[in-house]
C-alpha cells in the first residue's frame, strides 16, 4: 500500500490524485478511468471525476492501493 499526503488542503479531486502519484498519465486519462468504474474509494466503485478524496480514505486502481493521509 502506497500513502499520498494532501498539503495545504482539505481534499484532492480524485482524478488529481490519480495523475498525482503517477497512476495515470494525465487528467483526461484519469477522468476516463473513472467514468469507466475502474477505480474504487473506500471499496466502492467512484465515477464522479471530482469526488473529494480526504484522508483517511483508500483509493485503488489496476492493482494499486493508495492511503490518503
Amino acid at each position: 500500500m502506497d500513502e499520498f499526503e494532501i498539503r495545504d488542503a482539505e481534499y484532492i479531486e480524485l482524478a488529481s490524485l490519480l495523475k498525482a502519484t503517477g497512476l495515470c498519465a494525465s487528467g483526461g486519462a484519469a477522468k476516463m478511468a473513472i467514468a469507466e468504474g475502474q477505480v474504487r474509494v473506500d471499496g466502492g466503485v467512484e465515477r464522479r471525476k471530482r469526488c473529494k478524496i480526504r484522508p483517511g480514505q483508500v483509493v485503488e486502481f489496476e492493482g494499486h492501493v493508495i492511503a490518503v493521509r
